[in-house]
């Protein structure tokens, strides 16, 4: 039969990932030419695969007397992924993953391919029942990292998490999904924003309800200057700007920055944007506040983005947590007497939160400034810090990971 082209695109997918090492959304340039339904589709499949890695492979492991060749393997857990988690009917499941590996010059193993997903098709769904997912699919140093909170982390992953935007104020909300208590509104899992209404007229932009609040915890007003570093994709750049602020939007990356003024032109919204690095970037008067969402191991994404949990490294920590200390050392120095500084994260990593305001707070004129959220009390720490989980909100679809805190200029 001929080969599916959303397998073929999820094959790809997977490889850029599992063996080039490329950000799953790096990886969506190989398939620049597949029709767009056929690539959202593999992008969902390898979604999946990558959510639920370690289980699939516990799955399969029984039925491979040797380790198959890593494309093989790749082609292995895209058929389990669809029998198993997508509900393909096992026919399809099988026969694609067969012309699949013939596709891909690995016609010497159809056999294999055939013969280890017809025995998950009998057998995997009640193996996966006696399964701990969530331990298998988390890398062990992040189990570790997150603590008596790791279980309840990882099962929100084993997710597709839903679609968030941000709403102009005054702008009607999309037709399907709900409103949440932090004034995010919500829609289900696969949900196309583009066909939202509101979206080509820049009323509504994604983001997900945890990335909204560091905005909203800045609290800008018209009238002020607020800089917003490491400013793409550009979400809390609009909210700063839906304030009547003056803001100056400062991103290093020229992909990420176009990106930035693309979205910001769709919406509408006037904003300074600048190609810098904001670690030497100097404004040229004071500020009346800075956002500073810094760049980190974005380990409270995974559940947007699974391919995050297969590449970051815990080496790799320290090295952001040098960088977010010069970050806060020149957002600082941005700062009028009493202006306010959020610092924001998209981490569960505590070396890239809590570790880092304990660090700037003994070597800056900076004091911690106690924050309240009555719409998510539990997100607010003893320190007066914010921490949200993916764990948090199960019963609506959860919520990303992130640490924020808001300091004030001394």
């Amino acid at each position: 039969m001929a080969t599916d082209p959303t397998r073929d695109a999820a094959f790809t997918l997977l490889a850029g990932v599992l063996d080039h090492r490329r950000p799953l959304d790096e990886a969506l340039d190989a398939l620049a030419g597949t029709e767009p339904r056929d690539r959202a589709a593999g992008h969902r499949i390898a979604a999946a695969v990558l959510r639920r890695l370690g289980t699939l492979d516990a799955v399969l492991e029984p039925f491979l007397k040797k380790a198959p060749p890593d494309p093989v393997r790749h082609i292995l857990r895209i058929g389990a992924a669809g029998l198993l988690l997508l509900d393909t009917p096992p026919h399809a499941a099988v026969a694609t993953a067969v012309a699949l590996a013939r596709s891909r010059g690995l016609a010497p193993f159809a056999g294999l391919v055939n013969a280890v997903l017809r025995r998950v098709a009998e057998a995997g769904p009640v193996a996966l029942e006696a399964l701990d997912g969530p331990r298998l699919d988390t890398p062990g140093w992040l189990w570790t990292a997150w603590g008596r909170e790791a279980r309840d982390i990882a099962r929100a992953h084993q997710h597709e998490a839903p679609l968030d935007l941000t709403l102009r104020e005054g702008a009607a909300p999309p037709p399907t999904g709900a409103a949440l208590p932090t004034g995010s509104w919500r829609c289900p899992a696969g949900t196309r924003v583009t066909e939202l209404p509101g979206f080509a007229t820049g009323e509504l932009w994604v983001q997900d309800a945890a990335a909204a609040l560091p905005a909203m915890l800045l609290a800008a007003r018209q009238g002020e200057r607020v800089a917003d570093l490491c400013a793409a994709p550009g979400g809390k750049t609009a909210q700063l700007a839906a304030t009547g602020a003056h803001v100056i939007a400062v991103e290093r990356d020229p992909t990420r920055l176009l990106r930035l003024r693309e979205n910001l032109d769709r919406l509408g919204l006037a904003v300074e944007t600048i190609a810098a690095d904001a670690c030497l970037w100097r404004a040229p008067a004071l500020l009346d506040a800075v956002l500073l969402d810094a760049p980190c191991s974005a380990t409270g994404t995974i559940r947007r983005h699974p391919d995050v949990a297969h590449l970051k490294r815990p080496r790799e920590i320290a090295g952001l947590a040098t960088q977010q200390d010069r970050l806060l050392d020149a957002a600082c120095a941005m700062l009028l007497p009493g202006g306010r500084l959020v610092y924001a994260v998209c981490s569960l990593q505590p070396e890239e939160g809590a570790q880092r305001i304990e660090s700037a707070l003994a070597r800056l004129p900076l004091r911690l400034d106690r924050i309240a959220l009555p719409a998510l009390p539990e997100a607010v720490m003893p320190d007066g810090c914010l921490r949200t989980t993916p764990a948090m909100w199960a019963d609506r679809g959860g919520m990303d990971g992130f640490f924020a805190a808001r300091l004030i200029r001394r």
